[in-house]
């Protein structure tokens, strides 16, 4: 307790240090609140209390994942995620390994946290020492009916049934393995949640369930909370053509009544799918798109995609935006806003939402949304250190205005050159350039290219020294931006086939400069790799910096086509804002 209180009075230190001293981009999460370190923090959970705490519940321990120690612990904020209280702990961390808490609170105020528990104490497999023993055991709850300063002393096993999945594991189905990072959600006097059963220890053949509860909203014996298990029968909601790894199921309740669930695959991308009768049927799940019958997936490596529910009835989805197959690359953060017509959801193009320069931080993962009349925090981890982050509600309601069409007005803002027809063989002075890292640039192009050809020079703004900018037609029917402080060169290019020769096109190339990353859109679609590479987007050489003076000629040379417009912003464009001028030249 000691050691908890020392650390609680110094993060307080900590944080209003850096709350005096911060400044610049909220999605750096070094500007983030802190709320817990240790060798080991994951899934830090948070529910507003009756009098507007937050009760926030996470896994931590004092060595590694499912390391002897780890255990469930909650912790309070009087302030919005500014400082927190010392943890106590749900499960004590001298027994059996406890993980992966997750919080409900009941209409009267009690709180629930539901988790893994190593009950019976698994330490091997097939007569070998393991080290993913927190997958193991009993799913359990227990209660809090004084806002978390205390717990049942009382653990409750939920009946989870044995089934198909679990009878062909290592253990022959006497110890089940399984885990959840989907909240409790109430629909009517109904409580359920997703989770995850695997049939190879330790993370293979997943498939997802549903929890579901008719009195736990109500009910003040612990010991009466009835419990059922979805979809019935012996298999979970699964694909087997999307591989052996589909996890981390986390559901929505859609107004028409359905749930909508998404989970993570190891094939590069989300897989999605949806139940009508409160999860005891499921569709065969499919690869998740951006909008019913389109071929743009939602692309994601073997990463936490977390779906929420905002107060406004429009949807969030956090991912990465990239086509991995491994636990790495979760940074930066992108996220997405979703709106519902005639019972699917149709996302918006996404946004950048965090992101960290150090690149020895493997990412941001497995997050929780707080919303409070219209403002909004996000909780993540990178696995040893916690924060919550303050979030811009305009970049939500950007893109969720881009899923309506509703952005069709020109950005001005940040706008240093607007040129309709500009005449070939012609040159401009761009005035009020920045340095990248300060702001960004974008350059935003409508055009018809009369041949691909790659070599075509569009648009240049190197000074004798090679410093400048320019973009070029390039293999495989793309554009290319090239960046250049004279020592330091990049480039990036839109995905292939996107553009097509004699056909007007509108394309945006987006540097952002302080995550340093350069993405481009092609038309109002942002650029993800398609099926010729993992990535739309990249990031650029921290060395760069400067491209230009307080000024920059821009040169239009000749090509095999036509600009019709042309615009240039000394700072980085939302994707939000890119789609608004595409939908204003139409």
């Amino acid at each position: 307790m000691k050691k908890y209180l020392l650390f609680l009075v110094l993060s307080a230190a900590c944080c209003n240090g850096r709350l005096l001293a911060q400044s610049g981009d909220w999605r750096d999460i070094s500007n983030g609140y802190p709320i817990y370190s240790n060798s080991y923090i994951d899934q830090p959970y948070v529910s507003v209390l009756k009098d507007g705490r937050w009760l926030c519940v996470f896994t931590t321990g004092a060595e590694s994942e499912s390391r002897p120690g780890q255990h469930v612990v909650s912790i309070t904020s009087y302030d919005k995620g500014r400082t927190w209280t010392a943890p106590v702990s749900i499960e004590a961390n001298t027994g059996p390994i406890s993980s992966w808490a997750i919080p409900y609170v009941t209409p009267y105020g009690r709180v629930y946290v539901f988790y893994n528990y190593n009950g019976d104490n698994v330490a091997e497999v097939n007569g070998k020492p393991i080290r993913q023993a927190g997958l193991l055991g009993w799913y359990c709850f227990k209660y809090s009916d004084d806002n978390g300063q205390t717990w049942s002393a009382q653990r409750y096993r939920i009946p989870v049934r044995v089934t198909a999945v679990d009878a062909g594991n290592e253990f022959k189905g006497k110890v089940q393995m399984f885990w959840g990072i989907d909240k409790p959600r109430q629909i009517g006097d109904t409580v359920l949640f997703a989770f995850t059963k695997l049939g190879v220890f330790p993370q293979g053949m997943g498939e997802g369930w549903l929890l579901r509860s008719a009195n736990l909203a109500v009910e003040r014996d612990a010991g009466k909370v009835q419990w059922q298990m979805f979809p019935e029968g012996d298999k979970g909601v699964r694909n087997p053509a999307l591989g052996s790894v589909q996890e981390e199921h986390n559901i929505v309740p859609l107004d028409n009544g359905s749930l909508y669930c998404i989970f993570r695959t190891a094939m590069g991308f989300v897989a999605s799918t949806v139940s009508h009768d409160l999860g005891r049927t499921w569709a065969m799940p499919q690869p998740a798109t951006y909008a019913p019958g389109s071929d743009q997936l939602i692309r994601n490596p073997r990463a936490c995609p977390r779906l929420f529910k905002c107060a406004n009835g429009k949807y969030l989805l956090w991912f990465h935006h990239h086509g991995g197959i491994t636990f790495k690359e979760r940074n930066p953060v992108w996220i997405t806003g979703g709106v519902e017509k005639n019972g699917q959801i149709y996302w918006s193009q996404p946004e950048i939402l965090l992101y960290t320069n150090n690149l020895e931080v493997n990412g941001m993962s497995y997050p929780d949304l707080v919303e409070e009349k219209g403002k909004y925090w996000i909780t993540e981890t990178q696995k040893s250190e916690a924060k919550v982050h303050v979030i811009d509600p305009t970049l939500l309601e950007g893109m969720w205005a881009q899923a309506q069409a509703q952005a069709r007005s020109e950005v001005t803002q940040g706008l240093v050159f607007r040129k309709k027809n500009p005449r070939a063989n012609s040159t401009y002075t761009l005035r009020d350039m920045k340095a990248l890292r300060e702001s960004g640039l974008t350059i935003d192009l409508r055009l018809t290219l009369n041949s691909l050809a790659p070599g075509q020079l569009i648009a240049d703004s190197r000074n004798p020294a090679g410093q400048g900018c320019w973009i070029t037609t390039d293999t495989a029917g793309t554009l290319r931006l090239h960046l250049s402080d004279g020592a330091v060169t990049e480039s990036w290019q839109t995905d292939p086939g996107m553009l097509v020769a004699g056909k007007s096109s509108h394309v945006v190339f987006i540097v952002d400069g302080q995550p340093r990353i350069v993405s481009g859109l092609v038309n109002g679609r942002l650029c993800d790799g398609g099926k010729d590479r993992q990535f739309g987007w990249m990031r650029f050489n921290e060395k760069l910096n400067s491209i230009s003076g307080e000024d920059m000629m821009l040169k239009l040379p000749r090509f095999n086509g036509r600009i019709r417009n042309i615009r240039v912003y000394n700072r980085y464009l939302r994707t939000s804002e890119a789609i608004s001028n595409y939908n204003h030249g139409l």
